[in-house]
Order: C-alpha cells, then structure tokens, then sequence
C-alpha cells in the first residue's frame, strides 16, 4: 500500500504570499468571542448559582459530566447561537466549549446532546433514566438576586415592566391551545423586565388571561426586592392587558404605584368627547397631528374597587382620532398629565426590544413534550441573556451600547483620545509596533485595527489548551468595535494580557490561564 508522508502542499502565491496547505493545525475553533462571556460569568458568578438550582440524583463516582458542566455548555451553546442540542454533537468536540464549560480533562469530549437532553426533559420526581431535576423557584430567586448585585447602592425608584408575548407551537405539546388574537397555536409567556434586567420568565398556556399570573409573579419579586432594598419606590407599568383590580387593590395596598394602559370603551371616549373635538379643529387648522391631555376620576360599572385617575390623550391625527387612556395612582403634583403618559409609559415600549432579544436567544424554541422541559429551555434563554446583557454593562460603559444606570461598574469615558477626530496611527504593544494603514477612528469601528491583527496568522499557533491573540481579536471583532472607545484605551487595557509578544513575534501562545477575572478587574472593568 501506498504510503502518503508529505506534510505539506504548495499552491499558488497571493501577491508577495506563500499558499500552503498544512495538516498540523491542530484543534480550533470560531467561537473564541466566546471569552468575553467566559470572564463576564466569572464576575457575575452566574453559572456556578444557575447549576447549584439543580438537584443532581446521579451517582458522583459513575458521571463523566457534573451538572455545572452541562448548564455551562447548554447556556454557552445558546449565547453563541447554538440553539439545538443536536448542535452539540459537534459542539463537545470543540476544545474551546471545553474551556467555557469548565472542564478539566481537556482530551476528552463535553456532553452529548442526549445527555443534555435528559438533563432538560426531567421532571418534578427523579426516575431511573433522568436522575437531574431543576429547582425552578431557585432560578426565579437567582434572576432577581443578579438584579441586586448590579446597583453599587439602592436606587430611589425602579419602573417594572410586564408584558406577555406569543411562543408559537408546532407540535402536540402539552398545555397547547390555539389563540385567536395571534391566530396560531402557542405559550403566552409572561416576562418582567427591570430596564434591561430579566426578574421574571414564566411560560403559561394562551387559554388564560394575559394577566394570569401575574399578581403572584408581582408579589413574589417585590418582596424580594424590598428585603434587599426596604425603602425603594416601585412602579408597575403595563398595558391593558395587565388592568386588573385585583393587581391595582394590591399595589394600592402595599405601597407600589402603577400606570396601567386602559382599554376604551363607550363612556371613556364620551368623557373624552369635548377634547377630540378640540384636537380635531387644532388638526384642521395647522394639519399637523394634534395631541391634547386630559385627567379625571373613572370607575368602571362593576369590576374595580374604587374610582381611580385616569389620564386621557385626545388625538387627531391622519384625518382620524385616536384616543387612549392609562389609569395610574401617581398623583398629579408628581406627573402632569402630558408627562405622564409621554414620558412615563411610552417608555414601556422598549421592554418589546428586551422581549425581541430573548427570542434572539432562541427562548421560544419549545418544541420539548412538557411545560416543565419547555419552562427550562426558558431559563436558559435567560441565563445567556444575563451573560450577553452582563458584556454590556459591564464591559460597554461609556459607548452608546450601554445603558445608564447606577450599576457597579467604572466608567472608561476618561480614556477617550485627548483628539476627538483622531487617534495615533501607530500602537506600541509591549514592544510589538504594529503601524496602521490610516489612523484610527476615536470609536474602534473602522476595520483598520482589525484587519491588522488578521495578518498574523502565522506568529501565535493554536492548540487545545490556548488560544491565538490573533484569533481571538478577529472572531470577537464585532464585540470588540465597541469594547473600547479609543484605541489608545485599547493598547493600554489589552498590553497586560500579552507580555510575550515582542518584536520577533514570539510564537508563545496565551494561555488561557492568564485571562483571569483578576485581570479583568484591575485592568479592563
């Protein structure tokens, strides 16, 4: 038999480059952005928490994958885009996952896709085959306990939002019923948002109320809020759907203001008669769209407790009205009308963005048999939010991904270039120059930087148990753009990672242990 011991192959050249096609490259992989979330999660200590609201029944002496493990890799996996656990059927093999799962034993793959499926499908009781089960009310403590640990101190107010979306269904799940509004099969998970903090997920049926649950999910996370934070001031905001008495009873009586949308109906908009008039002839004079704000006491015929304020937007616009209505127990000297209804509950549109991210996130991929199982797909979709949305707090201040906020992070805005068109054209990385094609703009978002590092491919190897400086910059370049507002910030927070590269290019890897947290804190966060 023919033996083929040739190592390499020529091919032609690119301009002044050689092409060859080598066998030697050892294990690599496209996921090394995938750091940036590694060291997030050791600040937060997230995953470690998440995997402690499981109870493991298996045998410690008989298991190759520890139930950190597998929550590590199943809420990497997601982040990264991975949403199906067949996916990690190659995933394991990936040297890297084996990194951000903590895994020890480097040789040796991560979990398969049907143990991470019977991690997911197990149920309240442990049974023979699926011995894993998920302390949920554990997990709905650990979202909001990441809520608190982001405030350096106590804010003086905190607006939560709740709205419920549609999860479609394709299958014969269980709990699957068809809903007119949406006109499909599907969940009608309810979420609570606090600015871009995830408080609550909760997956429910679509034959229910879009309020159903809601009250007790409002009762469990305020009380836990008001433990940590006694003297808080909270403020429920919602739309219609969410404008029941029994929530308003129970806010008025333990001190949580609210501001709730209020369907229209026949009395409201005779009410509000005598002021759509008025913004209709304002709209006939100017044809401009035309906006005039009201207020008054309203009681419903037989459903609310008491006559409660009700703030009433008369508006013409297009030739046509369109009035609504927001019921709230703030009081006037506090929010004017206008204020109120523009300022404050408009606001509540942007959980609909929150929302959209968790559907980025693959949170509505519940194709599992069980409500339990889909319920857990649920909380990871949340748990590889609070890792992205934890990139962006903490590692974004200062850049207009950010959002304000007293959160327990430094700003790096006093880094930016004293010269705000221009940064220097050539950096200095512990004696390694790398000099630029054209200067650099102040924000990192042109590619020169970038594709500088792309040229060195053939300086830092790549093995199993490091990663390349050069690989690690381009494949997290779309994060990085927006990690450091300058490039002079760049140099001086990424030098103490790399003391190795000099002007010979020494092809000493960087360990994967010299990205500590430690590092992060006294250098970059």
């Amino acid at each position: 038999m023919t033996q083929c011991n040739q190592q390499s192959f020529g091919f032609e050249g690119h301009f002044s480059r050689e092409v060859t096609a080598r066998f030697d490259g050892g294990q690599q992989t496209s996921d090394a952005g995938a750091l940036l979330l590694r060291e997030v999660d050791r600040r937060l200590k997230l995953l470690g928490r998440f995997a402690a609201c499981f109870i493991d029944g298996r045998d410690p002496k008989r298991i190759d994958h520890p139930v950190e493990e597998m929550v590590s890799q199943r809420a990497y996996g997601i982040a990264l885009g991975h949403e199906d656990l067949n996916d990690h059927e190659q995933l394991r093999h990936d040297p890297l996952m084996a990194v951000l799962a903590g895994r020890s034993d480097m040789e040796s793959a991560s979990a398969g896709k049907s143990t991470l499926n019977r991690m997911e499908l197990s149920g309240r009781k442990e049974d023979r085959y699926k011995k894993i089960r998920c302390d949920t009310e554990a997990v709905d403590r650990l979202l909001i306990d990441v809520f608190l640990e982001s405030y350096r101190k106590a804010p003086e107010q905190i607006v939560l939002d709740l709205d419920a979306t549609d999860f479609a269904i394709h299958g014969r799940q269980e709990g699957r019923f068809f809903h007119g509004f949406y006109d499909h099969y599907c969940y009608l998970p309810l979420y609570i948002f606090c600015q871009d903090h995830l408080l609550g997920a909760r997956l429910r049926r679509s034959n229910i109320d879009a309020s159903a649950g809601a009250l007790e999910e409002v009762q469990r996370i305020v009380g836990q809020i008001r433990q940590r934070w006694p003297g808080v001031r909270i403020i429920l905001r919602a739309d219609s759907g969410f404008c029941r008495n029994a929530l308003m009873d129970w806010c008025e009586a333990n001190e949580v203001e609210f501001v709730f949308g209020l369907a229209r109906n026949t009395r409201l908009e005779t009410i509000l008669a005598p002021k759509l008039r008025q913004a209709a002839a304002q709209f006939k004079k100017t044809g401009e769209t035309a906006r005039i704000f009201t207020e008054f006491q309203y009681e419903t015929l037989d459903s609310w407790s008491h006559p409660r304020r009700v703030i009433g937007k008369a508006e013409h616009t297009e030739g046509k009205a369109n009035p609504r209505f927001v019921v709230t127990s703030l009081n006037a000297e506090t929010w004017l009308p206008q204020a109120l209804y523009e300022e404050l509950y408009c606001a509540r549109g942007d959980m609909e963005n929150r929302i959209k991210e968790q559907l980025s996130l693959f949170a509505d991929r519940v194709s599992a048999e069980t409500m339990r199982a889909n319920q857990l797909r649920l909380y990871f979709s949340a748990i590889a939010y609070l890792l992205v949305m934890g990139l962006r707090r903490l590692a974004l201040t200062g850049t207009d991904m950010a959002t304000p906020g007293e959160h327990d992070s430094s700003s790096i805005t006093q880094d930016r270039c004293a010269c705000p068109n221009q940064c220097p054209q050539d950096l200095d990385l512990d004696g390694f120059q790398l000099s630029l094609p054209t200067p650099v703009s102040p924000r990192l978002g042109c590619p020169a930087l970038l594709n500088a590092f792309s040229d060195l491919d053939s300086f830092f190897p790549f093995d199993s148990r490091c990663v390349s400086a050069k690989r690690f910059f381009r494949d997290s370049s779309e994060i990085l753009q927006r990690f450091f507002p300058s490039s002079a910030l760049f140099s001086k927070v990424w030098r103490p990672f790399f003391p190795t590269i000099g002007s010979r290019f020494s092809p000493t890897p960087f360990q994967f242990s010299n990205f500590s947290s430690e590092t992060i804190d006294s250098h970059c966060w």
